[in-house]
């Protein structure tokens, strides 16, 4: 048997681990240790899998011995596959993150508890997403996915984290919504929801048709997304989630809405019909987002509205419908994965070190954390697109396929592109010099858990006289006594840098990566290996 066969294992063995882990919901060593260990296993089948895979192509499972189109199938192929390896790689580093802040804080009770049942389901659904192939299958790994984080969010109860998940519930309902409208009249029109079925059979349809069923699929996907104008929930929503939710959450949660955008533009739509108006969108979210966050003063929403301006390029890539746009898009989605989680881990524990994650009371973290500025510097380079990092190379991928279009509008998205990296990067050097490079004297209302780091303050002057000055006291914030300096537990800080080191591999392996983009879009584009490996050999693209 094909080891590829064992891909619906990449959503087994989460939901198997979540049922463990909720059994040990009185036994919080037990349970990250399951939690650990099937995440572990899930990443192990899936590099093996994608070993596969990248020398076969594409391979379907049919679930329950139903033929297609009508039983459920779960289709591997090289960007699905790559997909599983790199989330799960991100889930499991984060699953360790969060891990150490729970041993750490003692969170052993109460609606902490389930936490790791919650982000083992949530992890299986992202799975299903990308191994899906079937629309309905897709739309079950979304609520999957959707009911988890909707737990997640709202963990601890506070009233933002309640406000924030109201939204949050009201913009995903709607979001489901219109996609179960497009699944239902999808099946009126073609009598299939199968992917591959479909890829033959929507061809035939009326062209008045295909483009009302193309809309409703791309709004539906367009708000899971983050995409402008849809996006104005994320900024909201995002930040006021634990560290270790909102890194996930930042990383993959909006990248299964550009999955499926990639799926409906090259699978079941490949025409150039809807190309000007993602072009727009494209433009209109990198600059949008980027400026949003030149506006933000807690480091949180401003990378909350970075990634909504990277979805930008993520869309740019697609609307070209070119090899090289899409190989550049599959690159720049498995980099920005990475980074951005890996940046808001950062954020937590730059969060957990100064008390607060609001810039204007932050200041001195380069001397007082030397390898917490490492941990934010690498990455935030990466992301504004420095080179040599691999966000430098996705982006030139990008503005390379934007020239070789050709069109006006193409080259508009190509300057877009550059002045959204260009304040990318004024962003990140704005964050690097108020929270990092200033003392700590010079920030305007130190938190007093960062005043208690620094005994002594520019001019000799002792904290016990800046806190005085500040007017800084126990009612404003946490205070740590005159020689209690927060630590920094160790787990956290070593799976985040093994996330960040995890991006730095990207970078020194881009050649490798950036040719399997190469092969997956190819792929992709050319339609007939998928349909093959689903509806048997013989049956190719229209």
């Amino acid at each position: 048997m094909n080891v590829a066969s064992f891909a619906p294992l990449a959503v087994a063995l989460p939901f198997l681990g979540a049922a463990i882990a909720f059994v040990l919901i009185r036994h919080p060593r037990a349970q990250r240790r399951v939690s650990l260990g099937t995440l572990s296993l899930t990443l192990t089948l899936e590099v093996w899998v994608l070993a596969v895979v990248w020398n076969s192509g594409p391979v379907a499972v049919q679930l329950g011995g139903w033929a297609p189109p009508f039983g459920i199938v779960m289709v591997a192929d090289q960007f699905s596959s790559l997909l599983l390896v790199v989330s799960s790689a991100v889930s499991l580093a984060v699953l360790a993150y969060a891990s150490g802040q729970g041993a750490a804080d003692g969170e052993e009770s109460g609606p902490v508890s389930v936490f790791h049942p919650t982000y083992l389901i949530l992890v299986a659904g992202v799975s299903n997403a990308f191994l899906a192939g079937d629309l309905f299958n897709l739309y079950v790994g979304f609520e999957i996915l959707l009911t988890a984080s909707y737990v997640l969010m709202t963990l601890g109860g506070t009233g933002s984290r309640i406000r924030a998940g109201i939204t949050y519930v009201v913009v995903s309902v709607v979001s489901s919504l219109l996609f179960l409208i497009a699944i239902a009249m999808i099946y009126g029109a073609t009598g299939t929801v199968n992917l591959a079925d479909l890829a033959i059979k929507l061809g035939a349809l009326d062209p008045g048709t295909q483009q009302l069923l193309h809309v409703l699929l791309l709004v539906a996907f367009g708000i899971k997304a983050a995409v402008f104008p849809l996006s104005f929930w994320l900024p909201d929503s995002y930040p006021t989630a634990p560290a270790p939710v909102t890194a996930v959450f930042a990383g993959l949660l909006t990248k299964v809405g550009v999955y499926a955008i990639i799926r409906t533009e090259t699978l079941l739509f490949p025409t150039d019909d809807f190309n000007d108006v993602l072009l727009w969108v494209a433009l209109l979210t990198m600059l949008v987002g980027i400026l949003g966050a030149l506006a933000q003063t807690d480091i949180k929403r401003m990378l909350s509205f970075t990634l909504v301006s990277h979805i930008g390029y993520m869309i740019f890539g697609v609307a070209l419908s070119s090899a090289l746009g899409l190989a550049a898009t599959i690159f720049y989605v498995i980099h920005h994965i990475t980074i951005q989680t890996s940046l808001f881990m950062v954020t937590g524990l730059i969060e957990r070190r100064g008390g607060t994650s609001a810039i204007t009371r932050l200041g001195g973290l380069a001397k007082l954390s030397p390898i917490l500025a490492v941990l934010y510097f690498i990455p935030a380079m990466n992301l504004a697109g420095i080179p040599p990092f691999s966000g430098f190379l996705g982006k030139l991928g990008l503005l390379q396929a934007g020239v070789a279009n050709g069109s006006p509008l193409a080259y508009a998205l190509v300057v877009g592109g550059v002045v959204a990296s260009l304040l990318t990067l004024l962003v990140m050097a704005r964050v690097w010099n108020r929270v990092f490079w200033r003392s700590t004297a010079d920030a305007e209302n130190p938190d007093p858990v960062l005043l208690a780091s620094a005994p002594v303050a520019a001019g000799g002057r002792s904290m016990s006289a800046l806190r005085t000055s500040k007017h800084v006291n126990a009612t404003e914030g946490r205070f740590a006594g005159e020689n209690e300096i927060p630590i920094l537990p160790k787990m956290m800080v070593y799976s985040t840098m093994g996330l960040v080191a995890l991006g730095l591999a990207m970078s020194v392996f881009a050649g490798p990566l950036f040719e399997f983009s190469q092969q997956a879009a190819e792929g992709m584009l050319a339609r007939t290996p998928y349909i093959e490996a689903v509806l048997g050999s013989g049956v190719g693209a229209p």
